[in-house]
């Protein structure tokens, strides 16, 4: 098959979970002997094609910085999706796999698609819905519209966790949802020695509003009074980052909370997660969470938030974590509690086999597949 991707973010060059998925199906794609081609932001220097590990980059545009204010920034998105659309209805793919985010190259896919006759599938990641007017006032209208008009289109939806989908069959009615989800290199996560720097409460992934780092951040001050010497380690970044690193001088935890960034080695992540103790994701939306399901893999517990937009509440099963609501107290409390417990980490390691990419990547391939052999 003749595959192509569309997203506006590139890995490695940006550190989601998103961006890493569909970079981790782009290569397995070409294992397999299909032609793969990465439509997306030119993060990278030189031409506006080039080849990683045989995965065909396609720079469609200058990067923009994404965020303003702590929000996602309107006119790249724009700018992005039309310049999809051209790039897009130049060529004809077996499968044009567009992830949702952030909403107008779905449109250009989508437009560009028409031309080319090319099968469209649209991944979604998440549903906001009533969420839009928390994120953005009165103006979240506009963006509750956006995405029920994406909804709308006629392509093939994929949903990459039962929770996306049940915010997804809200907006698409009749049409079928498959739910494929991200999955991890188990065999590369088990090779990975521990991180000879440890701590005691790890977080991973970007700092935005809607992870409440803040409120991890005030567990841990709570924490202190009772286990003085706790470290927490907080990998990520992204436009919060000041402002919790104000937070933690302000409140005296200089020498409990260190910030590092992204790592550019994903495996470093993995090396900190295995010489951790406690992963804890304060977050009220999450599509997947790829990082909960990493932390998984290397034995950690898991302290999140109980919410219906947090997926990755699925992977707290009995003796691997537990859920907590956002406030300080109780994320305290829950931490102190899985801290303090007899952790079977191979137990723990074990809930997350069935996420193997060596599966899920059989299972992707079949589903793009069924989508070719429906329309031949």
């Amino acid at each position: 098959m003749r595959i192509a991707f569309v997203y506006d973010a590139v890995y490695p060059y940006v550190l989601g979970g998103g961006e890493k998925r569909v970079w981790e199906i782009a290569r397995r794609m070409v294992a397999r002997g299909h032609e793969v081609h990465l439509f997306g932001m030119q993060f990278w220097e030189g031409e506006q094609t080039i080849i990683k590990e045989s995965v065909i980059f396609h720079g469609v545009c200058k990067p923009f910085s994404f965020y303003r204010g702590g929000k996602r920034r309107i006119l790249p998105a724009f700018i992005f999706g039309f310049l999809v659309f051209l790039a897009l209805a130049r060529e004809k793919f077996d499968i044009v796999d567009c992830q949702q985010f952030p909403y107008t190259s779905v449109f250009g896919s989508a437009a560009a698609c028409r031309i080319s006759k090319s099968p469209l599938i649209i991944t979604w990641y998440e549903v906001w819905g009533d969420y839009w007017y928390e994120y953005l006032g009165r103006s979240g209208a506009a963006g509750k519209v956006i995405e029920r008009l994406a909804a709308r289109i006629h392509a093939h939806h994929v949903a990459i966790s039962h929770t996306t989908k049940a915010g997804l069959t809200r907006l698409v009615r009749e049409r079928a949802i498959t739910v494929l989800p991200i999955g991890i290199d188990i065999a590369e996560v088990d090779a990975i020695p521990a991180s000879e720097f440890k701590s005691d409460i790890i977080f991973v992934g970007r700092l935005i509003r809607e992870k409440h780092v803040d409120r991890l951040i005030d567990a841990v001050a709570l924490l202190k009074e009772n286990l003085p010497g706790i470290q927490c380690l907080i990998i990520g970044g992204g436009p919060e980052r000041s402002s919790l690193e104000n937070k933690v001088t302000e409140q005296g935890l200089s020498g409990s909370v260190t910030f590092t960034g992204f790592f550019t080695d994903s495996r470093e992540v993995i090396a900190r997660m295995k010489s951790s103790r406690v992963f804890v994701l304060p977050s009220t939306r999450e599509g997947f969470g790829i990082a909960a399901l990493e932390a998984l893999a290397t034995g950690l517990p898991i302290a999140t938030v109980d919410h219906p937009k947090n997926a990755s509440s699925m992977f707290v099963q009995e003796g691997c974590g537990a859920l907590t609501s956002l406030d300080a107290g109780d994320i305290a409390e829950k931490v102190r509690m899985l801290l303090g417990r007899d952790i079977d980490r191979n137990q723990i390691r074990r809930s997350a086999s069935g996420y193997d990419w060596g599966p899920v990547t059989e299972q992707i391939e079949g589903y793009y597949s069924r989508v070719v052999d429906s329309i031949s």
